[in-house]
């Protein structure tokens, strides 16, 4: 062969070899086999990759061995399986106001943000911080558009003043979080019947403190608990929260909290709770008086199962006689009421107005709500943490494993919407009826969900806290200046005898709401609830959503 024919031959090798190199190359953003619908379908192409950045709460749960979190399976997890290159940011749990503000002050914030606390989501929409998301979904969703339309709470819920979208949310169990608990042993034991009203609670609370209910010869017990936590609870009992509707009208509410400082008065007078309640500022003393069964009723905030498995179970371990039983709210001169629930609606995920990705940030949103990612990332790989149960729902193969290698990822599940899974997302599958104290605890739940989900009750809100409208920075700043001084009020009440009454407190906490122009706060939160209120998510909508989900 001549050798200028060899070369040419040699040459076209080289160029075929390096143009197939090429198509290779570029078909990396390209669906694998099997991902088009039929062979040659452009349509079915899969976009490219694209990369974005999400924050995650960062909690310092993760352990050592799973990495960081920014940086763990379950994150490495996301971008295997998602659709886009996801940067992980982390943003300190309780600190994310002062992290989010540095950030968006020098431009580095991420595209996409998960926050629960709308008093710091609704100042970045006032300072235009935020993109709208209507037509980021109209264009590219799937799975959102379908929830959207399933669910139109979720749009009531993140659209602003300005009629647009804003928010991506999620489907909640409608579940009570707070209770009040009560010995059932001790009012057998002391021949009393369970408190209907608040007068019968007082004098029950009052014969466990003194007539020795746990039988060992001491005056060693506590009538009730009224730390922090506990006491958030008895103003509920009493509906002293800070608005309520009178005739139609929404009013700042000084009667109540009146009668829940004499309420609780009377028992810190009487030697009825501890006297030194106020320094229990997370409740946690109360708490081991309870489990050491130390107090006879006892007001808080419930994880269900949680509960069951930590204080249930340290308190039938430290007393196994012990029986105990959720309490409707006592009827109090403010009526009886249904307690706090769960929020039904959240909404816990913006996007910056300036992120270059929308598509993308749409597609992992998308990704996010399937039913397919919520059940691993919150039960784990079938086969190596779950294996399919009895019932058909995911049976955890070690605890242990589950707690180290899964458990810390709640906060990339801030878009599980736990109620889509019909059949295993509800909190009563958790519980396991072989397992003798989780058989006890489910039978506790269940009971607490028949009393505290009672349509005829009103719910003691106006709404949940979540959903409260968004006030102008003056009208808020005059708020929050008069919050800490009016609650001291209440407490001087509570501990200062017979020099500082309760009624004396009701009127120095008027005064000072009208000194410090808290009737400018009155008047904006009456106007909004006369002209603005049908656009929010109330104590109705709330029910609503507790009917659909009981049946009831």
């Amino acid at each position: 062969m001549p050798a200028y024919r060899k070369w040419l031959t040699v040459s076209t090798v080289l160029i075929l070899a390096s143009a197939a190199l090429l198509a290779a190359c570029s078909d990396t953003n390209r669906a694998a086999p099997g991902d088009t619908a039929a062979s040659g379908d452009a349509a079915a192409v899969k976009p490219v990759r694209q990369h974005i950045s999400s924050t995650v709460y960062d909690r310092s749960n993760v352990p050592s061995t799973e990495g960081s979190t920014e940086n763990n399976r379950w994150t490495k997890w996301l971008n295997e399986n998602g659709p886009a290159n996801v940067n992980f940011v982390a943003v300190p749990r309780f600190e994310s106001r002062q992290k989010l503000n540095v950030m968006f002050a020098s431009a580095s914030a991420p595209d996409l943000i998960f926050e629960y606390d709308p008093f710091i989501k609704n100042p970045l929409y006032d300072q235009k911080m935020l993109m709208p998301i209507d037509d980021m979904i109209e264009k590219y969703s799937t799975e959102y558009k379908k929830l959207l339309k399933q669910y139109p709470a979720l749009k009531k819920v993140g659209t602003k003043a300005d009629g647009k979208l804003y928010e991506f949310g999620r489907l909640q169990e409608v579940l009570p979080i707070h209770a009040i608990l009560i010995r059932e042993d001790w009012l057998k034991k002391l021949n009393l019947q369970a408190p209907t009203t608040t007068e019968e609670l007082y004098q029950v609370a009052k014969a466990f403190a003194e007539n020795d209910p746990d039988g060992n010869g001491q005056k060693d017990t506590y009538g009730m608990a009224i730390s922090l936590q506990s006491g958030y609870v008895i103003n509920q009992v009493f509906q002293a929260t800070s608005w309520v509707v009178k005739d139609g009208s929404l009013t700042r509410n000084f009667e109540n909290f009146k009668a829940a400082a004499e309420f609780k008065k009377r028992l810190f007078d009487e030697g009825i709770v501890d006297k030194d309640y106020l320094n229990d500022k997370n409740g946690a003393k109360a708490k081991q008086d309870f489990i050491n069964g130390k107090i006879g009723i006892y007001p808080l905030q419930i994880d269900w199962y949680g509960f069951t498995i930590n204080e249930l179970a340290s308190l039938k371990k430290n007393v196994p006689d012990a029986a105990v039983a959720p309490l409707p709210y006592p009827r109090s001169p403010a009526g009886q009421f249904n307690p706090a629930y769960t929020n039904p609606v959240q909404a816990t995920a913006v996007v910056n107005a300036h992120a270059k990705h929308p598509e993308a940030i749409m597609s992992y949103v998308d990704f996010l709500v399937k039913p397919e990612t919520m059940k691993t990332l919150k039960y784990g790989i079938e086969n190596e943490h779950w294996n399919p149960g009895p019932n058909g729902c995911p049976l955890i193969i070690d605890a242990g494993k589950q707690k180290t290698e899964v458990s810390y990822n709640g906060d990339l599940q801030m878009l599980s919407s736990s109620i889509l899974d019909a059949k295993c997302g509800k909190i009563e599958t958790k519980f396991n009826p072989d397992n003798p104290i989780e058989k006890e605890g489910l039978a506790l739940f269940k009971k607490a969900m028949d009393i505290y989900t009672d349509p005829a009750k009103p719910y003691v809100e106006i709404t949940h806290p979540e959903h409260l409208p968004q006030l102008p920075k003056d009208i808020e700043a005059i708020s929050v200046n008069l919050t800490k001084p009016i609650d001291d009020l209440w407490i001087k009440a509570i501990l200062g005898g017979k020099g500082y009454t309760p009624e004396q407190a009701m009127s120095d906490a008027m005064a000072a709401w009208e000194k410090g122009s808290g009737k400018k706060v009155e008047e904006w939160f009456a106007n909004w609830w006369k002209n603005d209120s049908k656009n929010s998510f109330l104590a109705k909508d709330i029910i609503d959503m507790m009917k659909q989900q009981t049946g009831k």
